[in-house]
C-alpha cells in the first residue's frame, strides 16, 4: 500500500527504476538497472533538434525544453513522452521537449539527497522543471513539499528555469484525501511561484461528469493510460497556454501506439480546457520570459 510520500511519519524508498538520458555540455546520465516494482519501464527522450533561426521570418527556433523530476506518478505511461507527444501532433514548430528523473517511492527530499536532479537542473539549458513527490495530504506532509519545492526552487531558478508543481493524487482507496492533495501542490506552486499542472483537480472535475472513467491503473494508485493523458493535456494546454480541444486520441510514444477512446478524450479535452482556463487561447509562441518559435532573432 502507498505510503505518504514526503511524511516524516514513515516514507518508504524504493529503489531505482528510472532516470533519462541527460544530453547537453553535462554529457549522458547512464541508466541504471531496474528493479521489478510497480513502476513503469524506461523510455528515455531524445533531445533532436538545436536552436536556429528561421532565414525567411528570422525568427528563433530553440526548443521549449522540460524537466521532469519525480517518481513513478511521473513515469508510469511515461508522462514526459506523451507531452512530447501531444506537441509534436499538435504541429509546434518547434515541438516541445521533455527529460525526465524518477525514482520509485521518492520524495523530493530524497531527489535532493542522491543529487541526480540537482545534477540535471544545474546542467541548464531547461525552460521549465517540474516537482512531484507523493500525494502530500498530511500536514506535515503538506509542510514537506513546500519546503523541498522552495529549495529546489532556488536551484531551478539559478539555472535559469522556472520551477512548476505537478499535482497528483491519492490512491483510490484515499480518494477522500483528493481535495487535500489538490491543496497541498496549489499551495507548494503559490510558495515558489511556479506554474501549476493540477492533474489530481483535472481527474475530479471529469469525475463529476462520469464517475466511471478509469484513471486509475489497475494498483489503483499509479494511472491508466487514460489518467497520464488528462494530466498530458494539463501540462500541455498550462504550457502553451492554449486549449488542447481538438487534439488526437491516437499517439505515437517512442514507436509505441497509445489510443484514447474518442469519448473518454473528448471529455478529458474538454476537462483539461476547463482547469486551465484555456478556452478560445490562441496559444503563446511559448511563454513571455523565453525567446522561442515567435520571437525575433536580434540583428
Amino acid at each position: 500500500m502507498p505510503i505518504e510520500s514526503g511524511s516524516p511519519r514513515g516514507r518508504r524508498i524504493v529503489p531505482l527504476v528510472l532516470t533519462a538520458l541527460l544530453a547537453g555540455a553535462c554529457g549522458p546520465m547512464p541508466l541504471a538497472p531496474t528493479t521489478a516494482t510497480v513502476d513503469a519501464p524506461s523510455r528515455s527522450a531524445a533531445r533532436t533538434s538545436a536552436t536556429s533561426t528561421d532565414a525567411e521570418t528570422g525568427r528563433l527556433r530553440r526548443p521549449f525544453r522540460m524537466l521532469f523530476v519525480g517518481n513513478s506518478l511521473t513515469s508510469a505511461n511515461d508522462l514526459p513522452a506523451m507531452v512530447r507527444a501531444l506537441s509534436q501532433a499538435a504541429g509546434d514548430d518547434p515541438p516541445l521537449e521533455t527529460e525526465m528523473v524518477a525514482f520509485g517511492g521518492f520524495a523530493l527530499e530524497d531527489h535532493l539527497a542522491r543529487g541526480d536532479a540537482p545534477r540535471a537542473i544545474a546542467c541548464g539549458g531547461w525552460d521549465v522543471v517540474v516537482l512531484q513527490q507523493g500525494p502530500s495530504t498530511l500536514p506535515e506532509s503538506r509542510v514537506n513539499l513546500i519546503h523541498y519545492a522552495e529549495v529546489f526552487a532556488d536551484l531551478i531558478r539559478k539555472a535559469g528555469a522556472r520551477p512548476a508543481l505537478y499535482g497528483v493524487w491519492p490512491e483510490k482507496e484515499r480518494s477522500f484525501a483528493l481535495d487535500d492533495c489538490i491543496e497541498s501542490y496549489r499551495q507548494a506552486a503559490s510558495a515558489v511561484d511556479g506554474l501549476l499542472f493540477p492533474a489530481g483537480l483535472a481527474w475530479k472535475t471529469a469525475w463529476k461528469q462520469d464517475a466511471s472513467l478509469p484513471f486509475y491503473g489497475p494498483d489503483q494508485f499509479h494511472p491508466s493510460e487514460l489518467g497520464t493523458y488528462l494530466a498530458a493535456l494539463v501540462v500541455y494546454a498550462e504550457v502553451r497556454d492554449k486549449s488542447p480541444v481538438g487534439l488526437p486520441n491516437e499517439l505515437v510514444i517512442d514507436g509505441q501506439r497509445v489510443t484514447i477512446p474518442v469519448g473518454q478524450a473528448a471529455i478529458a479535452q474538454a476537462v483539461a480546457q476547463q482547469v486551465t482556463q484555456t478556452k478560445k487561447r490562441p496559444g503563446k509562441p511559448w511563454g513571455p520570459r523565453w525567446p522561442h518559435a515567435d520571437a525575433f532573432a536580434p540583428p
